[in-house]
Formats: C-alpha cells, structure tokens, sequence
C-alpha cells in the first residue's frame, strides 16, 4: 500500500514547504483542482524539481463528451505526471476513448476511474443515481475494468468487493483516510490504515492529518511506518 499526500493547503508557498519537508519520503503526492487551476504546470515542475522520484497524481476527475475527455488525457500525459483520474460515469465508450488515445504515448500514466465520491453517504448518492453506492461502485468499476482503466477511485468499504468482482491487481485508491482516527471532516465514508489493508487498498490518499499536524514529517514517518 502506497502514501498519497494530498497538497491541498491555500497557497503555492505552503504547499511547496510541505512538499520540501517530505522530499525524503517514498510517497506520491496528489494535485487536485485547488492547485491546478491556481498553479498550473509550475507545481508539477517545482515537486519533480524538489525530488525527481516523487510520483505526481493530478487529481482532475475528467468528465465530458469522450472525444474531449481522449484528448484532454492526451494533454495530460505530456505534463510527466504519473497517475490521473476521470469519472466511471462518464462512460464506457468515453473510458475506452481515453485508453485508446493514451496508446500513443510511449510511457503513458495510471488511469483511475471515480466510482462513488466519498463525500457521500448513502442516501444523497440514491438521491443522484437511483441505487446503493455499493451496487452502483461495484457496477462503475466493473465498467472500467472492462474498458482498461487501471484502476478505481473508491472508498475502503468498496475496495476488496471491487477486487473480487475484476482483479486482484485493479487498483482501488482510496481517499479521506484518518490514518488514526482523526475527525472526518466534510467526509461522510472514513476509513483507518487497519481498515484499508483490511480491505486490500493499494493507495491511500492523506490530507489534513498531515498538513494541519504540527510535525507533518512525523506523521508522515508514523503513517509509513504503519502500512508496513
């Protein structure tokens, strides 16, 4: 199981000087919209620059028509980042477009499909698509391992059911872990490291457990430490 540190702090600055305070980590390091939209291709450059092993996943959730979706994705595989996500419910024919396309880059990235946002809780998912998160996560991951995703964004509670249904080596990343049992925030589907390797989930994404502790390098160590 792998660390995704999420670099979701207000400003580039903070978000470099926490970066540079875990350069001699093993961990991969996850650029969502925040960041993105405000710092571009500038964050990417300056994380590789700060520790070229670090591994970058760009955390965009693309959704649209699949031709945009492909080409967007091609885009992004010319950014040296080495995992991004898009939406299950975009689409079979748009996943399958968005693999395709891919083929023609010589070493393209991991490619993940959202399942159910974990921001959810059952009944404001059945509100939106009708059915249980976990009939429909199952269903959306059965989707994309059938067009050639390499794996799913999920929670925990999903991961082993999503790899018995597929393959022991479709990737479930999960996000909103409390490592420890930190409060849940604007998170409604939690889960702990125990949970998570109990459930077989290869990538754990961590946030604010981490930038808002007083020794992040700490916690860091303490989290790797427990994924052993």
């Amino acid at each position: 199981m792998k660390l995704c540190v999420a670099l979701d702090l207000p400003t580039y600055e903070q978000n470099i000087a926490l970066v540079s305070e875990l350069k001699e980590f093993d961990i991969w390091l996850k650029v969502g919209f925040r960041s993105y939209i405000r710092d571009g291709k500038k964050i990417l450059q300056e994380i590789k620059s700060i520790n070229p092993n670090f591994k970058i996943f760009l955390d965009l959730k693309l959704y649209d028509i699949p031709n945009t979706m492909a080409d967007a994705s091609l885009e992004i595989a010319k950014l040296d980042i080495d995992m991004f996500n898009i939406h299950a419910s975009s689409g079979i024919e748009a996943m399958k477009a968005v693999m395709k396309r891919l083929k023609e880059t010589k070493n393209p990235p991991i490619v993940l499909a959202v399942t159910a946002l974990t921001s959810f809780n059952d009944k404001s998912f059945k509100y939106i698509y009708e059915k249980s998160i976990e009939e429909k996560a199952l269903q959306f991951a059965k989707d994309a391992y059938s067009s050639g995703i390499n794996g799913v964004v999920c929670s925990a509670y999903e991961s082993s059911l999503i790899k018995t249904h597929t393959n022991h080596t479709f990737l479930t990343l999960t996000p909103g872990i409390r490592p420890f049992g930190e409060d849940a925030s604007d998170q409604k589907r939690v889960a702990d490291i125990s949970l998570a390797k109990k459930e077989l989930v290869d990538f754990i994404v961590v946030g604010r457990p981490i930038y808002q502790a007083k020794n992040p390098k700490e916690i860091t160590q303490k989290i790797l430490s427990n994924l052993l």
